[in-house]
């Protein structure tokens, strides 16, 4: 059975109404003490690919929560006054999760719009996820 909305669909529309900053911009941005990057990749995709150096991981199913003050589950990191830089591995979660950051209200969201692939391909710094104990 075919979708109403694929989520191609849903992806090209939240890219039409955010900000959407290339991977090379972002690559500069980053050093910014008024930006925070902030990864939506899961746990396995981080332990797999490594991660941008500061960046604040917040799963993809929590998002709305972390940055909601009136959620029991408020990250105050979310309160800060800085441009928030959303990636995902290749940009169409991040572009989701910004778009309903945007109707939220939400300030300063953006996404990379290649994401991690991009930020890599630009030549973005990248670690290992340190091990856990």
């Amino acid at each position: 059975m075919p979708l109403t909305t694929p989520v191609a669909t849903l992806v090209a529309r939240a890219k039409a109404r955010i900000t959407e900053i290339p991977a090379a911009q972002a690559v500069d941005m980053a050093t910014r003490d008024d930006v925070m990057i902030v990864d939506l990749r899961d746990p396995r995709e981080r332990e797999r690919e490594g991660v941008i150096p500061g960046a604040f991981s917040c799963p993809r199913g929590m998002v709305e929560f972390w940055v909601d003050p009136d959620s029991p589950y408020f990250k105050p990191i979310f309160g800060q006054d800085k441009t928030f830089l959303f990636h995902c591995a290749s940009g169409w979660r991040s572009a989701l999760t910004v778009a309903t950051l945007q109707d939220m209200g939400f300030p300063n969201a953006a996404h990379i719009t290649e994401g991690f692939s991009g930020w890599k391909a630009a030549g973005g710094p990248v670690e290992p996820l340190p091990k856990k104990d």
